[in-house]
């Protein structure tokens, strides 16, 4: 009598799991709709560049002036190898140097001759290998 039961039990959920349910329908995606863009002049027209002039508002066409002398050559901004300071070397790690710009933060060397520039992964600074 249990076995009939159980075999009776086992048969009805076999059935039930076995029953197919009905599939949702499949779902559509909205395209989307943008408004029409407006036609613009293409290229736009060049606009003087003065960058010590009156500003002026846009939309309003430019005045013509007479040019601007050229501005002094600039000095070179190129920094002199003497000018960067030196790593302050790690007692007894070889290749590790401590960088002047963030105390306390060890850089790998390892490969680069003494006196070469590396830059510094913290702050971004050139220093020289000692």
């Amino acid at each position: 009598m249990k076995f009939s039961l159980s075999l009776a039990l086992f048969t009805a959920f076999l059935v039930a799991s076995c029953s197919e349910e009905p599939q949702p329908p499949p779902s559509r995606h909205r395209v989307a709709n943008y408004p029409p863009t407006q036609p613009e002049q293409y290229p736009p027209p060049q606009q003087p560049f003065n960058p010590n002039g009156p500003v002026q508002p846009t939309g309003t066409p430019p005045v013509e002036t007479a040019p601007a002398p050229p501005p002094p050559a600039a000095a070179p901004t190129k920094v002199a190898k003497g000018d960067y300071p030196y790593g302050i070397p790690v007692p007894g790690k070889p290749h590790l140097v401590e960088s002047p710009y963030s105390p306390g933060k060890y850089i790998d060397v390892e490969g680069f001759p003494p006196g070469t520039e590396v830059k510094d992964p913290y702050t971004d600074k050139i220093f020289l290998v000692p």
